[in-house]
């Protein structure tokens, strides 16, 4: 199968979450912040305009919110692979990328955002 270039993102969707290694991160919780981008061939749809050959976005970001606000996780690498498990059981996606950011992380030092990336596809 040759591969899919047409992709489907949705960028800086919002979830308030408690993970995190603190016992302050899971009693208080924290905003993360979710970029999902899936590979999916896009022609069928467009081609038919239907909805139902594509990726419905609205129930994918549905789908993300869901999995990221659900049980506590220490590792915002663990909630990346939750959100790509997700968008891989959708099944027009053939390759998922995911950013989790977490812009409210406890550091140190001054700071705009902490984020970790993987890709993932199908087996």
């Amino acid at each position: 199968m040759a591969e899919t270039r047409d992709r489907i993102t949705l960028t800086g969707v919002r979830v308030r979450a408690h993970h995190g290694v603190f016992d302050f991160e899971r009693a208080e919780g924290q905003d993360f912040v979710i970029d999902v981008s899936v590979a999916v061939d896009l022609a069928a749809a467009a081609s038919a305009d239907a909805l139902d050959r594509t990726v419905h976005y609205g129930e994918l970001a549905e789908a993300v919110v869901a999995a990221v606000e659900r049980d506590p996780v220490d590792l915002i690498e663990t909630v990346a692979e939750r959100v790509a498990a997700v968008a891989l059981g959708f099944a027009a996606v053939e390759e998922v990328e995911v950013t989790v950011h977490k812009p409210e992380a406890p550091i140190t030092v001054p700071f705009a955002d902490v984020s970790v990336t993987i890709v993932r596809g199908r087996a």
